[in-house]
């Protein structure tokens, strides 16, 4: 039997501070590493031994990735990073505390930039710091597929084509294939999967480090 298993990252700095984070880089805690090891020690115990594991550019995929492999004795198996698994952008929004935003915005407009399937936040500028086209891990990626911002409709949209190309057809060579990746970026893969509407997927919530 082929087997995918599909892995949000541990808890991060910014999920415990209650920041919008999207491509920002920020670490785990240490909850977020505890997390990532027990998820490793699992997926040991239930039989699982991966050939080839996926993940984004960002620091708490990477570090989770890494704590799970460990825990396996699998570091040595051919890992892939790419941007498309990288989370939502939030523009803006991103290093924003939640409470603070829904206190100065409002609640119904905090949740809608959150969860709704395709209304995105305010783009970033395009001299602002935080826009990804200053970070070298995206120099090779053309800068009109570069978020600005995004819905969770955007954010499938980039994701959807690397599962379909690149990920889901890696089958052929491997039993089992590890994705640790974002919140964001696996509930368009999962809407894919389960046939998932757009009303019902943005109410599916997945767990650090499930």
């Amino acid at each position: 039997m082929k087997r995918i298993v599909l892995l949000r990252h541990g808890e991060s700095e910014w999920n415990l501070q209650n920041r919008f984070t999207g491509w920002t880089d920020v670490d785990l805690t240490e909850r977020g590493v505890a997390e990532a090891r027990e998820a490793g020690e699992l997926l040991g115990r239930e039989g699982f031994s991966f050939g080839k594991a996926y993940t984004s550019y960002l620091k708490r995929a990477v570090k989770t990735l890494d704590c799970v492999l460990d825990r396996m004795n699998l570091d040595w198996i051919p890992v892939e990073k790419t941007w498309r698994l990288n989370e939502k952008h939030y523009g803006m929004l991103q290093g924003l505390d939640k409470s603070e935003t829904a206190e100065r915005y409002g609640e119904e407009q905090v949740l809608v930039w959150r969860r709704s399937y395709d209304v995105a936040p305010a783009p970033l500028p395009e001299d602002d710091p935080r826009h990804p086209r200053f970070d070298p891990r995206y120099r090779e990626v053309p800068d009109r597929e570069l978020p600005r911002t995004e819905s969770l409709k955007d954010t499938i949209e980039r994701t959807m084509p690397y599962w379909k190309c690149i990920l889901f057809p890696s089958l052929k060579d491997y039993d089992d294939l590890l994705v640790v990746a974002h919140g964001n970026s696996l509930r368009g893969i999962v809407k894919h999967l389960k046939h998932v509407s757009d009303d019902e997927i943005v109410r599916l919530n997945l767990p650090t480090a499930v």
